[in-house]
């Protein structure tokens, strides 16, 4: 594993945002959800895309508050430009589940 400083890790802009709009993402190569997600005033609405449809459907996404990175390029997947990248984690069956705070908080906060 690679040792990073703590100024590497302070580039890492991690912001919580709330999902606004999802919907089904059928021209991906592996089943994915579009999203929309609300970051607050400073930041405002993003979208991207995600490999999570074993867990989501996108009527159960709206509304739930999820962990994003900001500040990576934005990057073009098919014809559809995600802005931001979700974090999730794995389980036991490699399928991502989304990471997000355990009670609602200001959108937009950043991860310390």
């Amino acid at each position: 594993m690679a040792e990073i400083s703590f100024d590497d890790f302070l580039k890492v802009d991690i912001r919580v945002g709330e999902v606004t709009r999802a919907e089904a993402f059928p021209e991906a190569r592996k089943p994915a959800i579009k999203m929309w997600i609300d970051f607050g005033p400073e930041i405002g609405e993003r979208k991207t895309s995600a490999q999570i449809t074993a867990h989501y459907d996108p009527a159960t996404l709206v509304g739930k508050q999820v962990m994003a990175v900001v500040n990576f390029p934005p990057r073009q997947i098919g014809k559809f430009m995600s802005e931001v990248l979700v974090l999730g984690l794995p389980d036991e069956n490699g399928e991502i589940v989304l990471i997000g705070p355990d009670g609602k908080v200001p959108l937009g906060g950043r991860m310390h």
